[in-house]
């Protein structure tokens, strides 16, 4: 796509990948006028449920990432591990602004973490192994806790080990020599977890999304609060490490990266260049949500100025929680649910999420508990 054109309604939006945040994007993409594309191997994925057209095919068909290409005006991706060769295909055709450089990066940690170090950006200390015995070198000079993980894929906790005394040891050898390449990282001691969520154009326009502050349970993204409470000036450092980031990378759409807080301190942690579980709060809390401000910047249109209209707090959904939040619902005046529209409730996997924004956000948590029981 040139820097100059616009994709306007009614082309074609491609999207690979067809879960939540796919759909998400095509809702966004819809409510503007535009048509949608889906590329996603199981039928019926929550995307296609919105779109216009869905492509049944593994994401690295290549027929079918041909045929994505052909019928789309612009192309974009729901997660990081697309098909790079794939990604190179639609780039080369003009219909990838968002380009391959950011997923390379993104969906190997390695690379990931090499590139905030060069920048001068603070990340833990970390090592590259290949193989146990490397992996056995390493942990022989570094101070315990630490991290191994898997340099490609992972997520929700998935791909990872703590390692926090010598009896730990062996099970990380093994680890390595089933992942490699991992990547060992001093384990960092934090007072929270924020994302620093922001889209870009293809000409360097930038709009950041409020500071959000996560919470985990079992190592999954349970619930994100706007604002964040932190410091000014870690706000104001945060927002300069996302903007060396994104210039280094030329980022255009949404883009979250994920930071540790420790007192003034702050480290980078990792990256998506896509939009973010901790930004869906900003559907109902912004000006405008982290969905509609990608279509926006992948279709080279200008960004619209960010701004927080309430504070807000989302809370995901996972199978285990779905019947309970079902039966809330028809006593709950407060709180907007949006279900993904999954057809398998499975325990941990995240079915939907619940976002309340107002100034009596805990009375409106009490409210629901009270719902639910």
């Amino acid at each position: 796509m040139q820097k100059n054109s616009s994709i306007l309604p009614p082309q074609t939006i491609g999207i690979i990948g067809g879960g939540q945040l796919g759909r998400m994007m095509a809702i966004a993409a819809r409510y503007m006028g535009y048509q949608v594309a889906v590329l996603d191997p199981t039928p019926n994925c929550p995307t296609a449920q919105v779109a216009d057209k869905q492509i049944i095919a593994a994401y690295d068909d290549r027929t079918a990432i041909k045929e994505l290409t052909e019928i789309s005006d612009v192309v974009t991706y729901e997660f990081e591990n697309v098909d790079v060769e794939a990604a190179k295909y639609i780039e080369s055709h003009g219909k990838l602004p968002q380009g391959v450089k950011a997923l390379e990066i993104t969906q190997d940690r390695a690379k990931e973490k090499q590139l905030m170090k060069d920048l001068g950006l603070p990340v833990p200390a970390f090592s590259i192994v290949r193989d146990g015995a490397q992996c056995e070198d390493v942990l022989r000079n570094v101070a315990l806790p630490v991290v191994i993980k898997t340099c490609r894929g992972g997520y929700d906790g998935k791909g990872q080990l703590k390692l926090e005394s010598a009896a730990d040891i062996p099970a990380a050898i093994r680890f390595a020599d089933k992942n490699a390449p991992c990547i060992i990282e001093t384990w960092v001691t934090f007072d929270k977890e924020i994302s620093v969520i922001f889209t870009r154009t293809a000409i360097g326009e930038m709009e950041f999304f409020p500071i959000a502050e996560n919470v985990h349970k079992d190592h999954i993204l349970y619930q994100t609060t706007v604002r964040a409470t932190i410091a000014g000036g870690i706000q104001e450092k945060a927002y300069q490490a996302a903007t060396v980031l994104a210039d280094q990378m030329n980022i255009v759409g949404t883009f979250a990266i994920e930071m540790f807080v420790a007192g003034d301190d702050f480290y980078v942690n990792e990256m998506a260049p896509r939009p973010h579980n901790s930004g869906h709060y900003t559907i109902e809390a912004c000006t405008i949500s982290q969905f509609a401000q990608h279509i926006r910047a992948i279709c080279g249109l200008p960004l619209v100025p960010v701004e927080l209209i309430k504070p807000a707090r989302m809370i995901n959904i996972l199978g285990e929680d779905l019947e309970a939040i079902q039966q809330a619902m028809p006593k709950l005046n407060q709180g907007y649910v949006h279900l993904y529209g999954k057809v398998e409730a499975k325990a941990k996997r995240k079915m939907g999420h619940i976002t309340f924004i107002g100034e009596n956000i805990n009375e409106q948590l009490e409210k629901l508990e009270e719902a639910k029981q």
